[in-house]
């Protein structure tokens, strides 16, 4: 009995210490469980505080949209990179912004060097028009400095300090203010000088504004400078309707008080770039009758030139403005050499414009001249001689010169392997010679020859990629039509039926589309190659239209906004808003240029040949409906209704 009670004592004790064990292992995991969700709290609470502390990495402060504005408050100076993680550059450089960084940290007081990964912290990147990597700008008192030197330690560190210094101040602009009281005295003296006509509000403005600043700097320390100014065009509308100002920014140059369009880069060394070569004399003297041989032999382009007695003649003058006037699109020269003259078969007080020898034919004279007279010879008359003559009976188009050569329709074109180098001249000119024989007899169309490689893409469009055919033919015509013809062994004969019933209206063109959707009742009617002419030239409806790409971020983002507003003027029945994938469909009218994604265009019902391009404002719901509303030829509902 006595040994059967110590067993069940044992037992029982056994159980008991089980049991603490079993407790004391709850007690663990519980703990651990416990001590497990503080951790998590904690990393919760880290992840919370992550992006508002300021951490720093060999001496850089990291900086984001979440932390800067309330590190940056109470400083008076702080370098700012503004970098990509994949940024060659920014690597680059990344080891001496930290010498940079530990440099200013020891200076007294201490300058924060600060870096900002900007694909993270986007709205501090548009915020500070960060467009390239790495961007370097030194805050003063909250207001941006860009720096635009040396990515050097000795270079910043200087520049930092100098702006660091309590007595410095920002230089003045030097970008001139134009408005209606000071527009005639400062523009009416210039020989030459850029204005940019802006909106305050517009967004394009803004971007150009930092790089227009910069080059009017730039161009200000020439000798003679060349100045740069702009006008508020909200503010100063009479000035803008005088220069004909309908989007932002509208740059214009002025030599003596004479308007004439700027198609130049809108970026600082672009427009000094562009401005140094416009002050220049928009003709260039020669004085060799090498130099005319040489442009014979060699030249790929129209050769004008201007042949007088020197620069006191009557109407030489005359003939440089109007090189002003069209120096965009061609290259003038004059000459006071009665060698060039003699070569010419000219006397002086002509103007002579001529092909290369590649694109001369029997079929066209050698050149055209025109007898310059200083009371009777009108600007006009000189700039509708050399475009008049510009173009061979065939020449080359390409690339380079398609926008400004051979914008003119219909045009015909023929494409093959066109090469006017030694080795494939003849074969070149063997085809060319056939166009020649049609082109002699239709003087009212322009006829070219164009490489089939340059112009892959347009000839998949006409559907000749597979031809199989060494010579393919095309007719592009006004409005955006075009027609191929039909694959067949190419010659003169053939090409003359195609170009005579084009002539009379027997040619079907050819519309790159997409199929016509099968229901088209949503607020925004999708338009096609196939619809366009029937919705957007509908004369009975006032038309919004957007041209944009698939892939297109700034089309993603419009996308809810763009339904909104077709939403919003659902039940207009003389408006309609629109959109075509303008990648997958042709644009079958040449008015509407689609140069850049989403383009956007408002096509009155009684003017569908002038539709209106929305530029300058936001492409949210507020500025689109305002448009609209400014543009509308009928609306069922008042503005203020809407």
């Amino acid at each position: 009995m006595r040994q059967r009670g110590l067993w069940v004592l044992l037992l029982l004790l056994g159980m008991a210490q089980l049991a603490v064990l079993v407790a004391q292992e709850d007690g663990r995991e519980s703990v651990t469980q416990e001590v497990d969700g503080d951790d998590d709290e904690e990393e919760e609470d880290d992840d919370d505080d992550d992006n508002s502390e300021v951490k720093e990495e060999n001496d850089v402060l990291v900086l984001n949209d979440a932390n800067f504005d309330t590190f940056t408050a109470d400083k008076d100076t702080v370098l700012l990179e503004f970098y990509a993680p994949w940024c060659g550059h920014c690597k680059q450089f990344a080891p001496e912004y930290e010498k940079i960084a530990k440099t200013l940290k020891e200076n007294d007081p201490p300058i924060p060097v600060a870096k900002i990964d900007a694909t993270a912290a986007t709205a501090l990147a548009s915020r500070f028009d960060v467009s390239g990597y790495p961007t370097i700008k030194i805050l003063k008192k909250g207001q941006p400095v860009d720096y635009d030197g040396s990515r050097t330690e000795d270079a910043i560190v200087a520049k930092v300090k100098e702006i660091s210094d309590p007595n410095w101040t920002p230089p003045p602009e030097a970008t001139l203010v134009l408005t209606q009281d000071n527009f005639d005295d400062v523009v009416k003296d210039a020989d030459i000088i850029l204005v940019e006509f802006y909106a305050p509000w517009c967004g394009h403005c803004k971007r150009l504004a930092p790089e227009y600043e910069k080059a009017a700097q730039e161009l200000s320390k020439r000798t003679p400078p060349i100045p740069l100014a702009k006008v508020d065009a909200t503010a100063e509308t009479e000035l803008a309707k005088k220069f004909d100002v309908t989007g932002y920014p509208t740059l214009k140059i002025f030599r003596k008080g004479k308007p004439y369009d700027y198609s130049g880069p809108r970026e600082k060394y672009g427009i000094v770039d562009y401005m140094i070569e416009q002050a220049g004399p928009p003709s260039k003297q020669i004085q060799a009758t090498k130099q005319v041989q040489e442009f014979l032999k060699d030249g790929d382009d129209v050769i004008i030139i201007g042949v007088f007695s020197g620069e006191t003649d009557e109407v030489y003058q005359l003939y440089q403005e109007a090189a002003n006037s069209l120096r965009e699109d061609y290259k003038f020269h004059h000459t006071f050499s009665s060698e060039i003259a003699k070569l010419l078969k000219v006397s002086p007080g002509k103007l002579v414009v001529m092909q290369p020898e590649k694109f001369q034919s029997k079929h066209e004279p050698k050149m055209y001249v025109l007898d310059l007279k200083q009371y009777s010879t009108s600007e006009s008359e000189i700039k509708e001689h050399v475009v008049k003559h510009a173009l061979p009976l065939v020449g080359h188009r390409k690339p380079s010169n398609d926008a400004k050569r051979y914008a003119k329709r219909p045009l015909v074109v023929v494409y093959y392997t066109v090469d006017f180098s030694f080795d494939y001249r003849v074969a070149t000119q063997y085809w060319r010679g056939k166009v020649l024989e049609v082109a002699k007899d239709f003087p009212e169309y322009v006829f070219a020859v164009s490489d089939e490689e340059d112009y892959s893409s347009e000839i998949k469009d006409l559907g000749l990629l597979e031809s199989g055919e060494d010579v393919n033919v095309a007719i592009l015509d006004e409005g955006g039509k075009k027609y191929a013809m039909e694959p067949e062994e190419f010659d003169s004969d053939a090409l003359r039926q195609f170009v005579l019933a084009f002539k009379k209206g027997k040619l079907k063109p050819i519309v790159k589309s997409q199929p016509v959707p099968k229901n088209n009742k949503g607020p925004v009617k999708v338009v096609v190659g196939k619809t366009f002419d029937t919705i957007v030239m509908d004369p009975k409806n006032d038309v919004l239209i957007e041209f944009y790409a698939p892939w297109c971020g700034h089309c993603k983002k419009l996308e809810p906004v763009y339904t909104e507003l077709g939403k919003k003027y659902k039940n207009e029945k003389n408006l309609v808003i629109a959109k075509m994938d303008a990648t997958a469909n042709d644009v079958t009218n040449d008015h509407y240029k689609v140069e850049g994604f989403p383009t956007i265009y408002f096509a009155p019902r009684d003017k569908k040949n002038n539709p209106i391009k929305f530029e300058g404002g936001d492409r949210d719901l507020e500025h689109l409906s305002k448009f609209i509303e400014e543009h509308a030829t009928k609306l069922s509902r008042t503005k203020e209704e809407l």
